[in-house]
């Protein structure tokens, strides 16, 4: 409940500036506010034995908070964003014990407490390719007005990498969709961040009419999930390119993009691990420009106006260990969003999705020999893809308030047939201006 105050109190500072922000749309200058708060529950389930890394198998309660104000101004080709953001609360575990993690809100940070820190600030410019401009709405960390339809855009700084790569309409935002790890993303995708889901590095992208192309090259981690973020470039670096075609079959909008990332880190490799005395070591692998490549492929379809269905599949090398992100080598996932209109409930919405997580052979080998990684690690391992199937539903009440039911049924959670299944119950608060 103390945690609970605090964040809530310091988001109601920003409040009243934000609530007398001017809502028109052609500003140089954009203010918008979250703040979202997950509270979990799970129970006891079967567990034959437990390890360093592993889901308490007692029940458990935590509850994560985030408060976030969107700050972007626009000059000519310019624009720049700051987002000062205070997060705080716990996951289950420690935030171990699961590869596709059931909340994604919350970071593997040490401490529970709020911390206020810089989240993004960045700047990015516009290079127009073509006269003819389209108009963008205003929404946070985007200045509402024209812009070209054909255009170049370079931003630099500090921003989440998913921010630009991987976006999905039905499942891409934990504050006000599905909030499992490995559904809200490409869970094979290792993508570069420190502890809070950030990094700093360089976005260029190339907007056409019914293609976008971009690429980004960004600092790693300099240790795995770590708060450091690595400026040794020459060596260890995250490199990504995204192509993203748009098409519209029957006239509704679809998507589909092709991903491809390869970076270099201060990471192990499994199979060298393996020591001839049935041990692991891990560490004593670990060398400057590790590398780790893989693809992913995201499509999204609406069927209508109102409801839409989508699908990912992640691959990752499965040689070297997970740096950033979780410790999934393959992925797929799909799942349906739907609009309330049908029950006189426009605003509202409920989803349904599902995901499989596999391990790389290397990957299950070290595991089984009683190996940890950063997030997962029984000591023991009896294989079996790891399954969650997500659903909820999310009331608003408010245009500014969203209040969300949402369960999770995670099966062999960290690939382990001997633990689980696990029910996971969440009630999630969002107020966004």
């Amino acid at each position: 409940m103390i945690l609970t105050r605090r964040v809530l109190a310091c988001g109601l500072l920003w409040l009243p500036l934000l609530l007398r922000a001017q809502d028109a749309s052609d500003n140089w200058w954009s203010i918008h506010f979250q703040a979202t708060s997950i509270g979990q529950h799970h129970g006891s389930f079967p567990a034959l034995y437990s390890g360093a890394n592993s889901l308490p198998s007692h029940p458990e309660s935590r509850v994560s908070l985030t408060a976030t104000a969107f700050l972007a101004a626009h000059f000519g080709r310019w624009q720049f964003v700051v987002n000062p953001e205070d997060a705080g609360g716990e996951g289950f575990g420690g935030v171990t014990g699961i590869a596709g993690f059931t909340n994604g809100e919350i970071p593997r940070v040490a401490k529970a407490t709020p911390t206020l820190y810089l989240a993004r600030g960045f700047v990015s410019y516009c290079v127009p390719l073509a006269t003819e401009t389209e108009h963008v709405d205003d929404g946070p960390n985007q200045v509402g007005g024209p812009q070209p339809v054909r255009r170049l855009t370079i931003t630099a700084g500090k921003f989440g990498l998913t921010d630009f790569f991987d976006s999905n309409t039905y499942s891409h935002d934990p504050r006000g969709q599905f909030i499992n790890w490995a559904i809200m993303y490409n869970g094979a995708w290792d993508y570069p961040a420190d502890t809070r889901g950030y990094t700093v590095g360089v976005v260029a992208e190339l907007t056409m009419r019914q293609w976008s192309l971009r690429a980004a090259n960004t600092l790693m981690s300099t240790v795995a999930n770590g708060p450091v973020l690595d400026t040794r470039i020459a060596q260890n670096r995250g490199n990504v390119v995204e192509w993203e075609g748009r098409y519209s079959p029957a006239g509704e909008a679809g998507a589909l993009r092709v991903l491809a990332f390869a970076n270099t880190f201060a990471g192990g490799t499994f199979r060298q691990a393996m020591l001839a005395n049935g041990l692991t070591d891990l560490a004593a692998t670990r060398r400057n420009g590790t590398l780790k490549y893989g693809f992913g492929l995201n499509l999204e379809q609406a069927i209508t106006h109102d409801l839409g269905v989508f699908a990912r599949y992640g691959w990752a090398d499965g040689k070297t260990e997970a740096w950033e992100f979780t410790q999934i080598d393959r992925s797929l996932s799909g799942g349906v969003s739907m609009g309330g209109a049908r029950w006189r409930r426009a605003a509202d919405h409920v989803g349904l999705a599902a995901v499989r997580n596999y391990l790389s052979g290397d990957q299950r080998s070290f595991l089984a020999a009683g190996g940890l990684g950063f997030l997962i690690g029984d000591g023991r391992l009896s294989y079996r893809p790891e399954s969650i199937v997500e659903a909820y539903y999310a009331w608003q009440p408010a245009k500014i308030f969203t209040l969300t039911f949402d369960y999770q049924h995670v099966s062999n959670p960290a690939y382990n047939r001997d633990r689980g299944p696990v029910s996971v119950y969440s009630l999630r608060l969002h107020v966004a201006r």
